[in-house]
């Protein structure tokens, strides 16, 4: 995997999860060549891993080289004339799709100049390029700027329809574009909001399909019905949210890039009271609490208290500033009143008759309705399918933020988030079946890697520390761990084992996983102990210790086995 496109999130591997996201959209993907795919939208709130999402899926489509060129945009949140945004917008077109094909990632991100461009198009023989670079030239002089933006924002799909090609168009924060965009050359008066209906028929393109997306959720979706008409694309709502296990394997992987301690109860216990939101978790476990101790429930629960509750907390100062922008349109006792409310009380749609006579509103039905749709539309509540229905956001982190910014101001009552985040824990821990059924769960997702980590972590330790039925008990200094290590027989068979670990000594721990249920007998040891006999004649001055991680168990067979060549075995991780 190769990513020419370098990612907001940081290192790649700190992207985890959304399979299902993945799959569906791998589907449309495999349908662009076959010009099936209709263009998409993608409507989640900030801060939910998105633009994440979308870069990876630029840098994948990249890296295969495929019959899908990937361009990828991004409108930002600075004002721009429109003469220089049609520049800006084809050097970063043309300079991605020159990358694509010349297998130079540098071009992705050190774009040519319109001069190199047309350089390029002349020593190629690209005469779409060269006439697009004097067309933009010559408008520019001539102040022709509508005729350049033209230019610009149909270069893919005319690139796709010259050369027969396929280009996914990925347009980050689409919504910007009615905001930062100037017809001024000094940018001064209104941005031109219409800007967005350029894209109007060309959305249409299924050689050049749009995947656009917003952090406005609201916002966006009026941009989208207004200039595009909302049936032109496809509307996706992405969660915040990880499922349970890819938040438990969000929370090892933070704490393993940060080498920040945990235990594995508590990185249930921080998963289940960050509700496995990749972000919550990351400013957890980076968080700046000057008493942050991970490795204790107490220690947990200060930690997530403090980055929900104090104003220089990460996570309180990233939510505040987009709070700061949304409640501006509802800034008033009663808005604010109805919008704690229906998030304290998100598990049903309410109307303005029943918040009238529940907060005993001294407006008038026509004014509440006004307020919930203003509210609505900052995405701070959701609208239902009738007008005049409307109930909390189904989103655990902004609900906790929203408690503490307005309860004590509305209710006079300061959140006891430490007493909830204490109860939700001791019931989590009196449950002990589902906290081991939790731990069991990710074990038989990536047992390979927890195992890995434990062994980094720990770096000093014995092989009867994880194992049981140990030949060498002589203390182990680890230097090099690596996964599913490929090794080639002689013949040329291709043999993976599942964690190499390298003792300092020049001793060897080779590591087979088995994830499922299913007892692991005979013929699975037998390849393994070929994989073992592989590895000891590729590196012959290594001594070798052989183990096996079952976590389903061990047939009867199996132990003689084991103990006949001398490979230890254990049936769970028992550090980390």
């Amino acid at each position: 995997m190769q990513y020419p496109l370098t990612e907001k999130i940081g290192n790649p591997d700190l992207l985890v999860g959304r399979t299902k996201e993945f799959q569906r959209f791998g589907k449309w993907l495999a349908n662009i060549p076959k010009r099936l795919s209709k263009s998409r939208a993608i409507l989640a709130r900030r801060k939910s891993g998105k633009t994440a999402f979308v870069q990876r899926l630029f840098n994948q489509l990249w890296t295969e080289n495929g019959a899908i060129i990937p361009f990828y945009y991004e409108f930002g949140e600075n004002k721009i004339w429109y003469p220089d945004l049609a520049i800006k917008y084809y050097c970063a077109f043309a300079s991605q799709y020159i990358s694509f094909l010349e297998r130079d990632e540098n071009l992705v991100s050190e774009r040519l100049s319109l001069h190199q461009l047309r350089e390029y198009g002349v020593a190629n023989s690209n005469k779409l390029i060269v006439d697009d670079i004097d067309s933009l030239f010559k408008d520019k002089e001539m102040g022709l700027y509508d005729s350049m933006w033209e230019t610009a924002y149909m270069a893919p799909h005319n690139f796709a329809r010259r050369f027969d090609q396929r280009i996914l168009v990925i347009l980050d924060e689409f919504q910007n574009i009615t905001q930062y965009i100037y017809r001024d050359e000094k940018c001064e008066g209104k941005p031109d909001e219409t800007l967005a209906g350029s894209f109007h028929s060309i959305s249409e393109s299924k050689i050049a399909p749009m995947l656009v997306t917003g952090s406005y959720v609201g916002w966006l979706t009026r941009v989208i019905s207004q200039y595009l008409q909302a049936g032109r694309l496809k509307q996706i709502v992405m969660s915040p949210y990880l499922t349970s296990e890819e938040g438990l394997e969000a929370v090892y992987k933070y704490a393993e890039f940060y080498s920040e301690p945990i235990t594995n109860e508590t990185a249930v216990q921080i998963n289940e009271l960050c509700l496995s939101d990749p972000f919550f978790i990351s400013c957890v476990i980076q968080s700046e609490y000057d008493d942050k101790e991970l490795t204790t429930a107490e220690g947990v629960i200060n930690t997530v208290n403090y980055e929900i509750s104090d104003r220089n907390s990460e996570m309180s100062k990233t939510w505040n500033e987009y709070l700061q922008s949304t409640l501006q349109s509802v800034n008033d006792q009663y808005g604010k009143s109805m919008l704690l409310y229906l998030n304290k009380h998100a598990d049903r749609y309410l109307k303005p008759r029943d918040l009238k006579q529940e907060l005993s509103i001294e407006l008038s039905l026509n004014q509440i309705q006004k307020k919930l749709v203003m509210l609505s539309e900052a995405d701070l509540i959701d609208r239902g399918v009738s007008d005049i229905r409307f109930r909390g956001l189904q989103d655990g982190t902004l609900n906790l933020i929203i408690r503490n910014r307005l309860q004590e101001e509305i209710l006079d009552v300061v959140p006891d988030f430490k007493q909830e985040f204490n109860d939700k824990i001791s019931k989590l821990t009196a449950e002990n079946r589902q906290l081991r059924g939790k731990l069991n769960s990710l074990s038989g997702k990536m047992a390979e890697h927890l195992l890995a980590l434990a062994f980094r972590n720990k770096k000093r330790f014995f092989l009867s520390d994880y194992f049981q039925n140990v030949t060498d008990t002589t203390q182990l200094n680890i230097i090099n761990v690596k996964e599913r290590v490929q090794i080639q027989r002689e013949d040329g068979k291709s043999m993976e084992i599942d964690v190499v670990a390298e003792s300092k000594c020049g001793r060897v721990i080779l590591v087979e996983v088995k994830k499922t249920q299913d007892k692991t007998g005979f013929k699975i040891l037998e390849d393994f102990q070929e994989k073992v006999q592989v590895y000891a004649k590729l590196y012959p001055n290594k001594t070798i210790l052989p183990a096996c991680l079952s976590l389903g168990g061990f047939t009867k067979d199996a132990p003689s086995f084991c103990e006949l060549n001398g490979i230890a075995t254990a049936l769970e991780i028992q550090h980390f």
